[in-house]
């Protein structure tokens, strides 16, 4: 799965998350599972990833600067994946609130907090970094801006709610779209906005992209650890939530043995390491449940 489509999801999320946080009294604890245990695999696959790029001294050749593999593309996932991290940790903490638990938002909360680790280093990349060439760092950056203001947007969904505005990257800008968005509610067609949404998002994380993502497999389980965490019934051809989102994660396996296997595997001495082939995966079984990264 895309990074752009997890942009997707986080504007499902953060639109119809109301909905989530009002009509689901309890959270499924495999979905919140996976959630944690994908994204910790991710954090991780990120923490490797970035410690090369920062060893590198010198920029990416052109030819590669959009493969799946290439510093632009690892960089680009993290900044665009930072808007569904926010957007679910605001919707947990905010269905936690209402509901007087505390089941999930630590999960999500806990998550979020790796991934500002991780968009740190970007950052740090984005100003120092040899391996990213001062026309890449424009551009990178360009897109930073562009995902906190989607992000500030979403999270203006679920401020009428509840106060999420910490999960902001501006609490006084998601306040004002906030405002904005529940004046638009009150217009004739308000309330059916999510197609506009829709292909608004499409048009601003579209183009210019990296055509493959690093972590497509692990995408694919976090979207898929998410979409489980809303009422099967809100999935049909008229309903809230467009069906074509169960298509996308046919594939997104509840079977997390893979995950662990990574996490246990960057925490043995390299004498330990069995011979495996490149990826988290150590069983031959196990690998023929995924596809290649899309």
């Amino acid at each position: 799965m895309h990074a752009r489509e997890l942009v997707e999801l986080a504007a499902l999320a953060g639109v119809h998350g109301p909905l989530l946080i009002r009509d689901t009294p309890r959270i499924s604890d495999s979905g919140i599972e996976q959630y944690w245990t994908a994204s910790k695999c991710r954090l991780d696959r990120w923490g490797r990833a970035l410690k090369q790029i920062s060893s590198s001294e010198e920029p990416c050749p052109k030819r590669t600067i959009k493969a799946a593999g290439s510093p632009r593309a690892v960089l680009e996932e993290i900044l665009t994946g930072e808007i569904l991290t926010r957007v679910w940790a605001a919707v947990t903490c905010a269905h936690d609130g209402i509901h007087g638990a505390d089941q999930v938002g630590p999960v999500a909360r806990s998550v979020l907090i790796g991934h500002l680790e991780a968009r740190h280093r970007v950052l740090t990349l984005l100003v120092h970094g040899p391996a990213i060439g001062a026309e890449e760092a424009v551009l990178l950056n360009h897109l930073r801006r562009r995902a906190e203001r989607w992000t500030d947007m979403l999270i203006g969904y679920l401020l009428g709610l509840y106060d999420v505005s910490e999960f902001a990257i501006d609490p006084d800008r998601a306040r004002d779209f906030s405002e904005d968005l529940s004046y638009q509610s009150r217009l004739p067609g308000g309330r059916h906005a999510w197609p506009l949404v829709e292909t608004s998002l499409r048009a601003a994380f579209g183009p210019g992209l990296s055509p493959l993502s690093p972590n497509a497999d692990l995408n694919a389980k976090i979207a898929g650890s998410v979409l489980s965490c809303f009422q099967p019934e809100l999935f049909d051809a008229t309903g809230v939530l467009p069906s074509a989102w169960l298509v996308r994660i046919t594939n997104a396996t509840n079977d997390a043995a893979g995950m662990i296997d990574e996490l246990l595997e960057a925490d043995r001495p390299p004498k330990h390491r069995p011979s495996a082939p490149s990826g988290f995966l150590t069983s031959a079984d196990r690998r023929s449940r995924f596809g290649p990264a899309e």
